[in-house]
């Protein structure tokens, strides 16, 4: 099963911003490759990830495509309603194992986060996947190692209400 994130993690930290068509052309091409699942952007505020603003138009574009799962990106209520608004198919919630970088990343601990996903998952949500994503689950650059036992309480912490839970290898420790 892959689910290609490149439109939202490829593009969320990069220096210039892509154009709203430009990402267009790009999610189409992706699906055009044979890709049926496509995490196109996250609903953030975009004063703080700019490269995000756009992301409401994208999931609309994107649910235009044959045969796509639109997946989006929140990281709290807020971006849960707006993922909910814009009609994505499914929307990942970013946990991270490492305290360190959920606090830098999402301002809120593991614990918190865990919490707030509880809260997402009590709205209402008809017909739309929750996906709880364990964050640095192979390590941190800003914390080092991530304690196994860390990752497998948060996963079992978002197994209780998400509907599927993955292992994120976010700086790309894994190996």
């Amino acid at each position: 099963h892959i689910c290609e994130v490149g439109p939202r993690d490829g593009l969320q930290n990069a220096h210039h911003l892509m154009p709203t068509e430009a990402k267009k052309a790009w999610i189409k091409a992706i699906a055009d490759a044979g890709v049926e699942e496509i995490e196109v952007g996250s609903f953030v505020p975009p004063k703080l990830i700019p490269a995000m603003a756009d992301t409401g138009e994208i999931v609309a574009f994107a649910r235009t495509l044959p045969g796509v799962k639109v997946v989006a990106l929140a990281p709290n209520l807020k971006g849960f309603q707006r993922a909910l608004e814009a009609g994505a198919h499914k929307v990942t919630f970013p946990v991270s194992a490492s305290r360190t970088h959920s606090l830098a990343n999402v301002r809120m601990t593991p614990e918190q986060m865990l919490e707030e996903v509880r809260k997402c998952a009590q709205h209402p949500h008809p017909g739309v996947e929750m996906e709880g994503a364990v964050s640095t689950a192979f390590g941190c650059t800003m914390q080092g190692e991530v304690p196994e036992d860390d990752v497998v309480r948060i996963a079992a912490g978002l197994a209780e209400f998400c509907d599927c839970v993955a292992l994120a290898d976010t700086v790309g420790y894994a190996n």
